[in-house]
C-alpha cells in the first residue's frame, strides 16, 4: 500500500478505502499469516519486527487505525482498520481467547479452593529424548523451552528439566513470577495446551501411547503428591496454598505494611515536633543574643562618646598650657636682655671690675644662647605638635568610622606625650637658667617634675583603658562576624524570597557576554563563547600579577580607582561593547571592596532592593519573618 502524500485519501473516503482492503486481504492478496501461530503486518514492511504474535499484531493494528496522530495518513489508518477486522472476523478463530479475570483479581476458571503449587509451577511432559554415547538420555534445553513460551506470550522466568541417573526424564518444570500476573500467564499456558487436547487429562488418558507434541498444566494438589520425579521436585522448592490462603497472607502482609507505615509516619511526626522545638528555642538564644549585642553596643557608643569628648578638653588644656609656657619663656628672655644692657652701660674704674662685668657679660651671653636654644627647641616642639595634630586629622579622614574608637584613643596617648616632651624640655631650661633666686627656680622645676608624674601616670591609665576597649571592641566584632556567617549560611540553606538575600562579590554577569555574542555567532555558537570569554576573564580577575588600580587623593583622602589606560579593560571596551566592560569593572570594585587580598568572590549578605550591603540585624529581620510565616503554614 502507498502511504505517500500524493494519492492520499480525505477522511470522508475512510470507511470505503477500508472495505476495498478487507476485500483484497480476504482474497489472499496480501500475506497475514506466516505460520500456525506466526503474522505479520503487510502495511508495515520497514518495520524491524516483521513476525507477530495474534494478539501482538491485533494490539499493533489497533494502535495505529485508532491513532489521533497527523502524522499518520489516512491511507494507513484505513488499511490497519481493514487488518483489525480481518483478523477479528477471518483470523479470529484460529486462537484460543484468554479468560478474563474475576471480580476478585484471580482468573476465571481457577477455583479459590483448588490448591495450588505456590510459587506458581507448570509441568511440561513428553519432551522428545534421545540416547547418547554415553547411554545417557538428552533432551531439549530448558532456554530453549522457555523462548518457545515466550514467544507464544506465557511469559515464564525459568524453564528447569528434570533430570535422574538415565539423563534427561522427559520431564520439566515451568517457574512463572509470584502474584496474580503470573497465575493469570499459568491459567494461559495450561488453557492453550487444554485447547490443543494436549492438557492434563488427556495426559492421563494417552500417556502410554501419547500423540506427538509436548503436554502441560499447571501444578497442583495432585501433581504435588506424586511419587515420581516431578512430585519429589515440586515438594522440595515448593508449598501447597490455595487462593484464598494467598490472598490472606497478602492481606496480612498489606495490614502489617500499614501498621508498620503508620509506626514511622507517627515516629517521624514526633522527631519534627521535637526539631521545631528547638529550632524555637535556638531562634529565641538568637533574638535574645542578638537584643543584648544591641544593647552591649549602645552601652559602648556612649561609653565612646563620653571617652572623645574628655579626651577633647584634655588635649585644649594641654594647648593652653603650652601657650601660657611659652609667654612666660618670652618673658624671662626680655629680662635677660634688659640685664646684658644694663651691664654693658656699666664702666668699670679698675681692671678688677672690667674683669668682673667681662665675666658678667660672658655669662649673660652663655644663659642667652642657652635660652635661645630652648626657644628653638620649643619651636621645633610645637612644629612636632601642628604635625602631629595634621597627622591625626589625616588618618581620621583616611579611616573614618573603621577604627575611630582607637584613633581618638591614640590622639589622647600623642598629646600626652607632647605634654611630656614639654614638661622634660621646661625642665632643661630651667637647669640651665640660674637666676640670683635660686629659691624659685628649684621650686618651679619641682612642679614640672610632679606635674610631669602625673601626667605620666595619666597616660599609662589611658593606655590600659585603650587596649581593654581595643580587646572588647574585637571580641565584639568576632561575635558580630560569626553571626553574620550564620546568618549567610541560613539565607543559603532555606528558600527565602526577599530583597534581602545573598550575593557572591566579585563574581562575574555573564549576559552582558552573551548579549555581545548573539551580535556575532547563532544562539547555540554565542553561549559556547560567550562562556569561554566569561572564564576567561574570571582568570583575569583571580591574577595577583594584574593590578588595574591607581591611587588618587580626593579632599586629603587617598582612594583606589580603575585605571584608563589598562591596556586588557581597553581592548575588552572596543571589542564587547560598554555593558561586558562594566560588568567586569563591577566584578573589579567588588572584589577590591570585598576580598582585596584574597582576589577571590566571597559571600555578602546583600540589600538588593537598596544595592547595598545589608546589616545584621535587617537579615534577622527578614529570617524571623520567613520563619513566622512557614510556622502560620503549617498551623493552618
Amino acid at each position: 500500500m502507498d502511504d505517500s502524500s500524493d494519492d492520499d485519501i480525505s477522511e470522508s473516503e475512510m470507511g470505503q478505502f477500508e472495505d476495498k482492503i478487507y476485500e483484497e486481504l480476504k482474497s489472499g492478496s496480501q500475506q497475514v499469516k506466516l505460520t500456525d501461530k506466526s503474522f505479520t503486518c503487510p502495511y508495515c514492511p520497514k518495520k524491524r519486527k516483521r513476525d507477530y504474535l495474534y494478539q501482538e499484531l491485533l494490539q499493533h493494528a489497533s494502535g495505529v487505525g485508532k491513532s489521533t496522530s497527523d502524522k499518520r495518513s489516512a491511507k494507513e489508518k484505513a488499511g490497519h482498520l481493514a487488518l483489525i477486522k480481518y483478523l477479528e472476523k477471518d483470523l479470529g478463530k484460529m486462537v484460543g481467547p484468554v479468560k478474563p479475570l474475576d471480580e476478585n483479581g484471580t482468573p476465571i476458571g481457577a477455583s479459590h479452593s483448588d490448591k495450588f503449587v505456590w510459587p506458581w509451577k507448570g509441568i511440561v511432559v513428553n519432551i522428545p529424548t534421545r540416547r547418547a554415547e554415553d547411554g545417557r538420555c538428552v533432551g531439549e534445553s530448558g532456554s530453549r523451552l522457555r523462548d518457545e513460551f515466550i514467544r507464544r506470550g506465557f511469559n515464564p522466568t525459568r524453564v528447569m528439566p528434570l533430570w535422574n541417573y538415565r539423563g534427561h526424564s522427559g520431564y520439566a518444570v515451568v517457574e512463572f513470577i509470584t502474584g496474580w500476573p503470573g497465575l493469570h500467564n499459568a491459567m494461559c499456558f495450561e488453557q492453550a495446551y487444554e485447547a490443543e487436547q494436549h492438557g492434563r487429562q488427556y495426559w492421563i488418558e494417552e500417556h502410554e501411547n501419547p500423540k506427538p507434541g509436548l503436554y502441560a498444566w499447571v501444578a497442583r494438589e495432585d501433581d504435588y503428591r506424586l511419587s515420581n520425579i516431578v512430585g519429589e521436585h515440586l515438594r522440595k522448592v515448593a508449598d501447597l496454598k490455595s487462593i484464598q490462603e494467598i490472598m490472606e497472607e497478602e492481606a496480612r502482609k498489606q495490614e502489617r505494611l500499614v501498621s508498620n507505615l503508620t509506626y514511622i509516619i507517627e515516629e517521624k511526626n514526633k522527631h519534627m515536633q521535637e526539631m521545631e522545638e528547638k529550632c524555637n528555642e535556638k531562634m529565641k538564644d538568637l533574638n535574645d543574643a542578638v537584643s543584648e549585642k544591641d544593647r552591649l553596643l549602645q552601652e559602648y557608643n556612649e561609653e565612646w562618646r563620653k571617652l572623645q569628648s574628655s579626651t577633647h578638653d584634655h588635649f585644649q588644656r594641654i594647648f593652653n598650657d603650652h601657650e601660657k609656657l611659652k609667654l612666660q619663656l618670652e618673658s624671662y628672655k626680655k629680662e635677660l636682655e634688659l640685664c646684658a644692657e644694663e651691664l654693658e652701660k656699666r664702666e668699670a674704674k679698675n681692671g678688677s671690675e672690667r674683669k668682673k662685668l667681662s665675666e658678667e657679660i660672658a655669662e649673660n651671653a652663655e644663659r642667652n644662647r642657652s635660652l635661645q636654644l630652648a626657644a628653638i627647641e620649643q619651636q621645633r616642639v610645637d612644629e612636632k605638635v601642628l604635625k602631629l595634630a595634621e597627622e591625626q586629622k589625616r588618618k581620621k579622614e583616611e579611616l573614618h568610622n573603621r577604627i575611630r574608637k582607637l584613633e581618638k584613643e591614640l590622639d589622647e596617648k600623642q598629646a600626652l606625650e607632647l605634654e611630656i616632651v614639654q614638661l622634660r624640655g621646661s625642665l632643661k631650661v630651667m637647669e640651665h637658667m640660674e637666676d640670683e633666686d635660686e629659691k624659685e627656680v628649684f621650686t618651679k622645676i619641682d612642679g614640672l617634675v610632679k606635674d610631669l608624674r602625673d601626667r605620666e601616670e595619666q597616660l599609662a591609665d589611658l593606655e590600659a583603658l585603650r587596649q581593654t576597649l581595643t580587646v572588647k571592641e574585637r571580641r565584639s566584632n568576632d561575635e558580630l562576624q560569626d553571626a553574620r556567617k550564620e546568618l549567610i549560611s541560613a539565607f543559603k540553606e532555606l528558600p527565602i524570597r526577599s530583597h534581602i538575600g545573598v550575593k557572591r562579590m566579585g563574581e562575574l554577569d555573564i549576559e552582558p557576554f552573551l548579549e555581545a555574542m548573539r551580535l556575532k555567532y547563532h544562539e547555540d555558537e554565542a553561549e559556547d563563547k560567550a562562556s569561554e570569554l566569561c572564564s576567561l576573564w574570571e582568570e583575569y580577575l583571580r591574577d595577583p600579577s594584574w593590578h588595574p588600580f591607581q591611587t588618587i587623593e580626593v579632599d586629603g583622602e587617598a582612594k583606589r580607582i580603575i585605571r584608563s589606560d589598562d591596556e586588557k579593560l581597553r581592548g575588552l571596551k572596543e571589542e564587547l561593547g560598554e555593558k561586558a566592560y562594566n560588568a567586569v569593572i563591577n566584578a573589579l570594585v567588588e572584589m577590591n571592596e570585598f576580598n582585596a587580598s584574597g582576589s577571590y568572590i566571597v559571600l555578602e549578605l546583600w540589600n538588593y532592593k537598596e544595592r547595598r550591603k545589608a546589616p545584621l540585624i535587617e537579615g534577622v529581620e527578614v529570617l524571623l519573618d520567613h520563619w513566622n510565616t512557614q510556622k502560620l503554614k503549617r498551623i493552618m
